[in-house]
C-alpha cells in the first residue's frame, strides 16, 4: 500500500510472507480465526485473502479500531470481518473459533494481561483448535541472540511489566487450560511461529 494516510508498522511487510508460509499449512482444516490484537491490520489484509477458505476476524482495542477499519477499507476481503473490540484485561465477546493468531502482542502486554489471554482460551477455542504465536520468545531461560537480549531491555524501560516471555513459561499457561504445544518454528530476525492446540473442554 502507498497510502501514507494509513497507519504503518513496517515489521508487518518483513515478516507477512514468512508467516504465510506456515499459516496456509496450519489452518489448512480452519474455518474461523479471531486474530487478537490486530494492530494496524495489515496483517489481516494480507493474510485474509490467501487464506480463502477461512473467516479473519480482526479485533483490537477500540482506540486502535479507526486505523484497522481504514486499512480494511483500503484492501477489502469477502472473508475479512470488521474489528471487534476486545481487550485482554475487560470481558471477551462471547465467540467460538477454532483458531487463534496473534502477532508480537505478549511481549507488550504485562504477565498479568499474558495469564488472562490464556484464561480465555478455554471457553473460546473450540476442541482441537489452534493457537498461533508469532514474536520472539526465551528459550531454556535464553534470548535466542543479542538483538532480541537488546529490544528486551528497551520493553522494560518502557513498561517493567512487559518484556520477552519464556516459551515454558508460557506452555505452563496452556496447559493450565488443556492445551499443548505442538510446534516450534524458528522464523528471521529472531522470531519464531509457536503453535499450541486445545484437546479438552476443560472450564
Amino acid at each position: 500500500m502507498s497510502d501514507t494516510s494509513l497507519p504503518d508498522a513496517p515489521a508487518c511487510a518483513r515478516n507477512r510472507d514468512p508467516i504465510l508460509i506456515h499459516l496456509r499449512r496450519l489452518l489448512d482444516g480452519s474455518h474461523k480465526v479471531l486474530e487478537v490484537g490486530s494492530g494496524t491490520g495489515q496483517h489481516a489484509v494480507f493474510f485474509a485473502p490467501r487464506l480463502p477458505h477461512l473467516i479473519w476476524q480482526t479485533s483490537e482495542r477500540a482506540e486502535m479500531l479507526p486505523g484497522v477499519r481504514a486499512w480494511l477499507a483500503s484492501a477489502p476481503a469477502q472473508n475479512l470481518r470488521e474489528p471487534l473490540i476486545l481487550d485482554v484485561d475487560a470481558p471477551w465477546p462471547a465467540l467460538n473459533f477454532d483458531a487463534v493468531f496473534t502477532a508480537n502482542t505478549l511481549h507488550i502486554m504485562s504477565r498479568e494481561s499474558v495469564q488472562r489471554f490464556f484464561h480465555k482460551l478455554h471457553t473460546l477455542l473450540e476442541p482441537n483448535g489452534l493457537l498461533v504465536v508469532y514474536g520472539p520468545f526465551k528459550i531454556d531461560g535464553s534470548f535466542i541472540g543479542p538483538s532480541n537480549a537488546d529490544f528486551d531491555t528497551y520493553l522494560k524501560e518502557r513498561n517493567p511489566d512487559s518484556g520477552i516471555r519464556d516459551l515454558e513459561w508460557l506452555d505452563q499457561l496452556a496447559s493450565n487450560v488443556g492445551m499443548r504445544r505442538e510446534e516450534l518454528n524458528y522464523l528471521p530476525a529472531n522470531n519464531q511461529l509457536v503453535v499450541w492446540r486445545k484437546y479438552d473442554n476443560k472450564e
